[in-house]
């Protein structure tokens, strides 16, 4: 009897640990992901922030609102955008509306144009078998993946020669074209791994019920990859609304985008840090909203190539 009770009280004793080790596993885990919570989503508490702090609260590092100052509307009025300016007359507030717009065009507009002629490359990649030399079709992915590889300020002279014999030189027609190809390789990329997902089979069962290659594609394979392909434009929109060196490069007054106009937020005693706030707070929210809607075809999309 007294040996039974031995055993039972080491088992209940092992559970006991095994049970503190565990909670205290399950702290440090959630620890760690709440500081790397802090790190990631505080360079937007502090834009935020600014953007309802004086000149005084920028300079003397004050972080936290009604604790080490009081907010206002400063960095929003100078925009027209507070609500005691939003009534009135704003030539600002008319430019910063006019750069939204273009941001709008050439993000929207690139990434659709990448999403259409990348699903296709992606698809025929994925598909068929090409030869071309002594490239195959990993080859042919992996050029274009490299092209990620060469820094932008190499294409400088070319486009902007370029962009001047062809009459695009600040215009958003002339940034849709070049955002185009910036991200077209991400787009290939993407969609091949989620084109690879979806069995062959599909296509020859929709081929024997009459339909050609291209409608197969477009109402059976293009329906099924709905969710990498919103992963593609999300992530090509993200990088086309930030984009700032072509932007800045390409363009002078009509098709500038908002992160010229943050960039340009300097005056005569230094940088407006609660007008450039405002300006990225109102930039980054149009992707923050995005992001949150459409957070499940990002994460199924972005994942599709993981596992086969």
């Amino acid at each position: 009897m007294s040996i039974q009770t031995t055993e039972i009280e080491y088992a209940e004793h092992n559970e006991t640990r095994f049970r503190m080790v565990r909670i205290f596993g399950r702290l440090i885990i959630y620890g760690l992901l709440f500081f790397w919570v802090f790190i990631s989503l505080f360079p937007i508490f502090w834009t935020l922030t600014t953007s309802f702090k004086t000149a005084v609260d920028v300079t003397q590092g004050n972080i936290i609102p009604w604790v080490e100052f009081e907010p206002n509307w400063k960095g929003w009025r100078s925009l027209g955008l507070s609500p005691d300016s939003i009534w009135e007359t704003s030539t600002v507030r008319e430019e910063f509306l006019k750069r939204f717009a273009n941001s709008i065009i050439t993000s929207v507009g690139a990434s659709s144009l990448a999403i259409l002629i990348g699903s296709l490359a992606a698809y025929g990649l994925s598909r068929f078998q090409y030869r071309f030399g002594f490239m195959r079709n990993s080859d042919i992915s992996f050029f274009f993946l490299s092209q990620l590889i060469l820094p932008p300020v190499v294409l400088a002279l070319p486009f902007l020669i370029l962009y001047k014999e062809l009459a695009l030189l600040d215009t958003t027609l002339g940034l849709i074209f070049l955002y185009t190809l910036t991200v077209l390789p991400i787009v290939i990329w993407i969609m091949r791994d989620q084109f690879d997902t979806i069995p062959m089979e599909l296509d020859e069962a929709a081929q024997v019920d009459g339909l050609s290659s291209w409608g197969a594609f477009f109402r059976v394979i293009l329906p099924i990859a709905l969710p990498g392909m919103v992963a593609a434009f999300i992530l090509s929109l993200i990088l086309t609304w930030n984009e700032y060196f072509f932007a800045a490069l390409l363009t002078s007054s009509e098709a500038k985008t908002l992160p010229v106009m943050v960039a340009s937020q300097t005056g005569s005693q230094g940088i407006n840090w609660w007008s450039m706030a405002a300006l990225s707070t109102a930039a980054i929210l149009p992707l923050v909203i995005i992001g949150i809607a459409l957070e499940k075809y990002i994460i199924k999309g972005m994942s599709a190539g993981s596992v086969k």
